[in-house]
């Protein structure tokens, strides 16, 4: 069967799942109020739930996608997946569907889709797979979960020698705005040794996307991704529903067993899109104005990344988080950090010195590591770090000239080698280092041998 046809066939499919779901009968009720974002909806609490999806016809004949966010009485509280304008008192509520799903294919390898899972590459329409997945699902069962794979080479030097990242852990990577997030992220995107990336850039600035498609990734950096977009000025629930997207497309990969990178770029814009459509629904604002579910979300969306079950696929989670005013204890950075399997932390400092990625190997840390070390790795690591660490606390007096060389043996070694290390952690955007090349320029420097394990 040629590719025409095959495609024709799933094409057929999609179309009669979609007939298939067309109900018999009409529910409908109609706008009392519009307060705020929120749409008012009399007729319908009794037919639906929280996350319940509505359709409503405007004024001038068009019709927007709703979704349910809470109820007050016995009227209905719906966010639009689009602007207000045109809804008004009395523009009829037709009620649709309880659980939006997708239908992930492998073809979706290489695009770029919105986040309603609609195709924006211009490269003709999504086909879509037989087995539905929900946006919104629980993760796998914690005594189903396999251990976290090998070693994941991700091509960034800091990353694979000082930071280990095995396939299913969970990383975060938490940044002031400036220091270079997206470039990194950018990278990982395109120099990572995995089946397939999904990618999912939730309430960002619009000309990334071009940034990372044409001056990152590259065309054949981009046919091993899969890239969702909601950008910052899009509703909030839509803003939200990438960030499920993200994960659902993720967990259809895994499935097949591939060993998925999933990256998410940010969690922060996730958060504040969860906490407008929870003030905007009347919840309470708790720490720094964010609502109680946010911190209930979030755990539930990451721990649907990690080590899947007897198939043996994996997803690696990459999530990056925007520290407000450079504070890594802020409400979102703090919880996230307690969920994750480590944290990558990135220095405005060290960005200021012209070192990128400005990766702050001491506040940094791999949970997997050293256990996913060899007993020659883990001394080359521990050795680097004690370095860097005697020579951060030393810098003061070194730079006024305060410490005279010779008083002590592991200063001297520290002064001597920080500036190799120091250069050793750079790398251009451009630049890929294996894991193997990274432990060896590594040994290098500190005049240690080192052999690949086997």
């Amino acid at each position: 069967m040629n590719d025409a046809s095959s495609n024709l066939k799933q094409a057929t499919k999609y179309f009669i799942k979609c007939v298939d779901e067309i109900p018999e009968f009409v529910i409908s009720g109609k706008v009392v109020s519009v307060r705020g974002l929120v749409v008012e909806c009399t007729g319908l609490s009794s037919f639906l739930s929280v996350g319940s999806r509505c359709e409503l016809i405007k004024k001038d004949g068009s019709h927007i996608e709703l979704e349910v966010v809470g109820f007050r009485s016995n009227i209905s509280l719906l966010m639009p997946f689009g602007t207000l304008e045109g809804i008004g008192e009395g523009c009829k509520v037709i009620y649709k569907k309880d659980n939006a799903h997708i239908y992930p294919c492998q073809s979706w390898k290489g695009r770029i889709i919105n986040a309603r899972g609609e195709a924006i590459d211009n490269k003709g329409l999504l086909l879509h797979g037989d087995r539905p997945y929900p946006l919104k699902t629980h993760p796998i069962p914690a005594h189903r979960r396999a251990p976290v794979g090998k070693k994941l080479d991700l091509g960034v030097k800091s990353i694979n020698s000082f930071l280990s990242t095995c396939s299913g852990q969970r990383m975060g990577i938490f940044s002031g705005s400036g220091v270079g997030k997206s470039v990194l992220i950018s990278m990982l995107g395109r120099y990572a040794k995995c089946d397939v990336k999904v990618i999912g850039l939730i309430g960002e600035r619009g000309r990334e996307l071009y940034e990372l498609v044409h001056q990152y990734l590259g065309e054949e950096g981009v046919k091993q991704c899969v890239i969702i977009v909601a950008t910052g000025d899009e509703p909030a629930v839509v803003r939200r529903q990438a960030a499920y997207l993200t994960l659902a497309v993720s967990e259809y990969f895994r499935d097949l067993g591939q060993d998925v990178l999933c990256i998410i770029d940010s969690l922060t814009r996730f958060a504040m899109a969860q906490r407008e459509i929870g003030l905007s629904s009347g919840e309470p604002p708790s720490s720094k104005g964010y609502t109680p579910t946010v911190f209930s979300e979030l755990p539930q969306l990451l721990e649907r990344a990690g080590p899947g079950n007897e198939n043996g696929g994996t997803i690696t989670g990459l999530f990056s988080v925007l520290v407000e005013g450079d504070d890594h204890n802020e409400p979102i950075a703090d919880a996230v950090r307690g969920i994750l399997d480590g944290h990558i932390v990135l220095d405005r400092s060290i960005a200021e010195r012209g070192v990128f990625p400005a990766v702050n190997i001491l506040k940094s840390i791999s949970r997997t590591m050293p256990g996913c070390n060899s007993d020659l790795e883990n001394e080359l690591v521990q050795k680097a770090r004690t370095l860097i660490a005697t020579y951060s606390d030393m810098a003061e007096m070194i730079r006024l000239g305060a410490y005279k060389r010779g008083s002590d043996p592991l200063i001297d070694e520290a002064i001597k080698y920080y500036p190799l290390i120091e250069n050793f952690l750079k790398q251009k955007p451009r630049e890929e280092a294996s894991m193997e090349q990274a432990y060896q320029q590594l040994a290098e420097i500190l005049g240690m041998s080192y052999a690949k394990p086997e």
